[in-house]
């Protein structure tokens, strides 16, 4: 007698977990996960303010050779650095201070840009998703409150395709 087929399982994501005890190896794990992007990725960031987001951000651009500083873009909402050696660029957004969806942020031309470029969006849930069904979301916790722990528990999470054979795992070697 034959069996019935097993339903499929669903697409899970791709999903790394790490624990960064300082400002320096969060800036490790941007550039190593610079080299895991290519132009066309969506890269979400989100976690309490002080949580590394920008210090992440900055090592992405050491890993992409962009040209100039990443700073938090938080004032001019978006900054874009070329690459320096033929890569694609990087283009840093805080919607922080944008309150509704993608509407709100057509000025930006995010969508044009996300073909040719590494798109890195700090404070873009419920803003950005609907840019591409292939995006990695990357959640840092951070103790809140008067503390001067530098402990930050990273997850990185690849939905869609794309990221569903990355190597995610590579980011916790």
């Amino acid at each position: 007698m034959e069996h019935p087929a097993a339903p499929a399982a669903p697409h899970n994501p791709a999903e790394t977990r790490l624990t960064i005890t300082s400002p320096e190896q969060m800036r490790e794990l941007g550039r190593r996960l610079a080299k895991l992007l290519r132009a066309g990725d969506l890269v979400m960031l989100s976690g309490e303010l002080g949580a590394g987001k920008t210090t992440l951000t900055r090592g992405l651009g050491e890993g992409l050779g962009v040209r100039g500083a990443v700073t938090s873009p938080t004032f001019v909402i978006a900054r874009v650095h070329p690459s320096l050696g033929g890569g694609p660029p990087l283009v840093h957004v805080d919607a922080y201070r944008l309150g509704g969806g993608l509407d709100e942020m057509e000025d930006l031309d995010l969508d044009v840009s996300l073909p040719d470029s590494v798109i890195v969006v700090e404070w873009g849930e419920g803003k950005v998703e609907e840019l591409t069904d292939d995006r990695l979301q990357v959640v840092i916790h951070r103790a809140v409150g008067d503390t001067t722990d530098e402990v930050r528990h990273v997850t990185v999470t690849g939905l869609g395709e794309r990221w569903s054979t990355a190597g995610l795992e590579t980011l916790a070697a």
